[in-house]
């Protein structure tokens, strides 16, 4: 089975690049499951099961998306096997832009939008910036020259990424991330393997459940802005 994780900030259209690309595997004869990673609640389920894709949702809860990305990733994988898919996608959004889910050795794909901001490529981690395909959506909605400044932008981040502009609603690169995908290697784990970059890191009180405002009663992973004086 071919394993592939898909990123980027919410609304930025993973969904429904996923649902086209999926659409061009089925014609390729391929059967495609998705793990969909969420944090409180979500309602991409019902889109895939309109569209007859098995999914899977998870939601984080009070959990880092990143930590309960990692935990329950094997498992994922063993789900995909006993279904029998041909590939697995893992879907999550990028919450705080320093999200990390992708895997050494593992097809990265990272999902962002022209309406976001020429600037939003410096301030994605590196969920962009380790990514091996960079899916850019809403082209159609700003002109070319704004276009070319925000793929710029992204090679300042990511030199390495091959940038596929994408339509959700047209199907428009739709082809070309279908064939990526069918060319990734076969995985029959993840054990063993590495993320690409480490977690966002940090324990505190706050984590732990505190939620008094207080300098004293503040323990663990704790940093200050400096103000200068």
């Amino acid at each position: 089975m071919q394993f592939i994780t898909v990123a980027g900030p919410p609304s930025s259209g993973k969904t429904s690049v996923i649902l086209k690309a999926i659409d061009r595997l089925k014609a390729q004869g391929k059967r495609v499951g998705v793990v969909k990673f969420d944090c409180l609640s979500s309602l991409d389920d019902k889109t895939y099961e309109r569209h007859d894709v098995p999914v899977v949702v998870g939601l984080a809860g009070n959990l880092c998306p990143d930590h309960f990305f990692i935990i329950n990733i094997e498992q994922c994988i063993e789900w995909g096997e006993r279904e029998g898919f041909d590939v697995l996608i893992s879907e999550s959004a990028g919450l705080c832009n320093r999200c990390s889910p992708h895997v050494r050795g593992i097809l990265a794909i990272c999902v962002i939008d022209n309406l976001a901001g020429i600037n939003t490529p410096k301030k994605i981690g590196p969920m962009l910036r380790l990514a091996d395909v960079v899916v850019v959506t809403k082209g159609d909605i700003v002109s070319q020259a704004e276009r070319e400044v925000f793929y710029n932008h992204i090679h300042q981040v990511n030199p390495r990424a091959r940038i596929v502009p994408a339509n959700g609603i047209t199907g428009q690169g739709s082809v070309q991330i279908a064939n990526l995908m069918a060319a990734e290697r076969d995985v029959e784990t993840l054990l063993g393997e590495h993320l690409r970059f480490s977690m966002p890191s940090g324990l505190c009180s706050y984590c732990l459940g505190q939620t008094l405002i207080s300098d004293t009663n503040s323990s663990g992973s704790v940093r200050r802005i400096d103000f200068g004086h």
